[in-house]
Parts: C-alpha cells; structure tokens; sequence
C-alpha cells in the first residue's frame, strides 16, 4: 500500500474519534491496514505536521484538538462587522498592560505624533480552557481615557469603545499571513517552537476616517481555520 493510501485510511480512522483519543498502536495499525510500519510512520508523519495528530514519544499517537472555525461573509455596507468565531465569546486573559509615547514606527502606522500617548494591552484568547491566540492590541489614549487592563479582560472590545467611550468603529483592513511561533509566543500558546501559525493585522478606523485600533494577532495553526463565503453576480 502507498503512503498516500495509508495516509486516506488513517483520516477516515481519526474522523470516527473524539478530540484528544488515541490511535491503536503502530503494529495494530499496521496490520489493520495492511502496510509495513515504515510507510506507516511516514504517513503518521504527514498527518503530525497538518496538525490532525499529536505523537507523543512513549505514549502513542493522539487526534487533535478540534479545530475552531471562523466563517468571513460579505456585511452590509457601510455596517462594521467582526464575525464571531466558533465558541465565541471568548475569554481572555491579561498578560500586560502599559500607556507611554506611540514612537516613531507606531505613530506614523497609527498616523499620530510619535509623542502622543498609547495603551498597548496584549492579552491571551482562549476556546475550551485552552490558549487560542495571542492579540497585541494599541490604540490612542485620547480615544479611552481612564481605561484599565482589567478592561480588556471583559467582554467585547469594540462594544466597550461605543458604549463607554462613544468611539465606533466604521471600518478595518485585516491582513493574514502564515507564520511560526518564537520562543515566547510557542511558551504561551503550549505549542512546540516554530509551529504553524497565522498573524493577522488589523487597522480599524472610525467614521472620521481616524485610525482607533491597531491589533497584531498570532493564531496557533493547528486549531484555527477560516472559511470565506463567496457570492457571485
């Protein structure tokens, strides 16, 4: 039997099993599947480096966490949407929280004088108990004046922004790259060193035009997925 066949046949096993169940052993599957062991481990490999296997030296070959979907369709013009992922709200938890100078790279990004003043909070997003993803977010201090890092903990942000503070939100551009975690990043999110993972940057602005938010997020790769919906005329 070919890798590519093993590989097929090891998916239809991992689709039968819940989130975080083991595979039999190698020499079950094996034979199960009628494949010699080497072909097996490379398929085995395959399937660790899409993220639909945890190999765990000594104790086995696990499935994967699900995955939590984010599904991106067309709003109503002119409406500010952020569509909700899978299992939203999701809790988040401070990690720090300072207010100083924006600097030069930062202001001109935010299109401010590089002496006003910006918070930066970074906070981590979790689904299920587990760390999803990592959000630097800065936006001016004029705009949030008095707003503590306890405030990024709670609910949503962009509705903290209307109600609290009469700052709405109009429009953004949102960029995705694929990535790998550092050092710090892989600590947090409990994932190897160099993962996969995706960074998205988003630059929101209000009706003024006037840039209000400036968020850097990192996304472990192997539990977030987009799906975009497509309407042709």
């Amino acid at each position: 039997m070919r890798r590519t066949e093993a590989r097929d046949q090891l998916l239809r096993l991992i689709e039968e099993r819940n989130p975080g169940e083991p595979l039999p052993s190698e020499r079950m599957l094996s034979e199960t599947l009628g494949v010699s062991r080497p072909t097996l481990r490379a398929a085995l490999d395959d399937l660790a480096r899409d993220g639909l296997v945890t190999r765990e030296h000594g104790r086995g070959t696990f499935t994967n966490a699900r995955r939590i979907q984010q599904e991106l369709e067309p709003t109503p013009s002119g409406d500010f949407q952020a569509p909700l992922a899978e299992g939203s709200p999701w809790p988040s938890q401070l990690l720090s929280f300072e207010v100083g100078p924006a600097g030069a790279r930062l202001g001109q990004r935010m299109e401010m004088s590089p002496g006003d003043e910006l918070v930066t909070a970074v906070r981590l997003r979790l689904v299920d108990g587990a760390p999803m993803c990592i959000e630097k977010i800065r936006i001016p201090w004029a705009y949030v004046t008095g707003i503590t890092g306890r405030d990024f903990e709670m609910g949503s942000l962009y509705g903290l922004l209307r109600t609290r503070y009469a700052v709405a939100p109009k429009d953004a551009v949102q960029t995705a790259e694929p990535t790998v975690t550092d050092a710090q990043e892989a600590e947090i999110l409990g994932v190897p060193l160099h993962s996969p993972a995706l960074l998205f940057e988003r630059t929101t602005r209000n009706a003024d035009h006037a840039v209000i938010e400036y968020t850097r997020s990192i996304y472990r790769g192997d539990r977030y997925r987009i799906t975009t919906r497509l309407t042709f005329d």
